[in-house]
């Protein structure tokens, strides 16, 4: 599996987190600093409370997604290691997170690192369980798991309009939206969900299965290769078992 990851996209966020995460504590530690030196000044105390803990929340939020490894384009790329040299995945260059091409079609991939039970239940995504390390990233900082399927939807839009624009002669075929849930501790029951959803190593089979059936052309499958920014690296193909 051939991977392109915006490197200096990821490193700007990141950098981006930690000037953010330490400039909240500098007004929370000024907000406190305030309080106790002059109470009467309550105004400007609360303000800057309020101030460092909506940049924190912002710093936490870029922290998760961009500083912290294995961050999610590595997670994705490790569970589908293995794949052969005919996919590859996209992270961050193009105008969505996660994009992978291959001869089995075009996948828009959504990332999820919630653990516990994951069901779908009356029109509704839920999240039962998951230990205490997971009960407090999702207290501080991690996302919940929205609405996937309208997720899914914004994005193969964002995807279809790129390409119509840049390949006006070019007929794309149908974008795939899936849900990939890569914390070894999800349990899933989304069997009546209104998007695929599963683990990676399951969708990698998936792709393997339907590689067979070579869906997209491989005129096509050359126009957006040289649409988008090149590979920058090769997983190591998983010896056979």
């Amino acid at each position: 599996m051939k991977i392109s990851t915006n490197t200096k996209l990821i490193k700007r966020n990141a950098r981006i987190g930690q000037i953010t995460s330490l400039t909240a504590l500098g007004i929370l530690a000024a907000g406190m600093y305030i309080t106790f030196k002059n109470p009467a000044a309550v105004g400007y105390s609360l303000g800057a409370l309020i101030a460092g803990f909506f940049l924190s929340q912002i710093g936490m939020y870029y922290g998760n997604r961009w500083g912290r490894s294995p961050r999610p384009d590595e997670l994705i790329d490790k569970g589908l290691k293995g794949l052969g040299r005919e996919f590859t995945i996209y992270h961050y260059s193009t105008p969505i997170p996660h994009f992978l091409l291959g001869p089995s079609g075009l996948w828009v991939l959504l990332h999820y690192y919630q653990g516990g039970s994951i069901s779908y239940i009356n029109k509704r995504w839920r999240q039962k369980g998951g230990g205490l390390i997971q009960g407090y990233l999702k207290l501080f900082g991690q996302e919940n798991i929205g609405r996937p399927e309208f997720e899914s939807v914004a994005q193969i839009d964002s995807l279809k309009k790129y390409f119509n624009k840049k390949l006006p002669d070019i007929e794309i075929p149908e974008i795939h939206g899936v849900a990939l849930f890569s914390n070894p501790n999800a349990e899933l029951e989304l069997t009546e969900a209104p998007l695929p959803a599963m683990k990676p190593k399951e969708f990698k089979e998936l792709l393997k299965q339907n590689s067979k059936d070579k869906i997209l052309p491989q005129s096509t499958l050359k126009a957006i290769q040289d649409l988008l920014p090149k590979a920058d690296s090769e997983s190591v193909k998983e010896s056979a078992s």
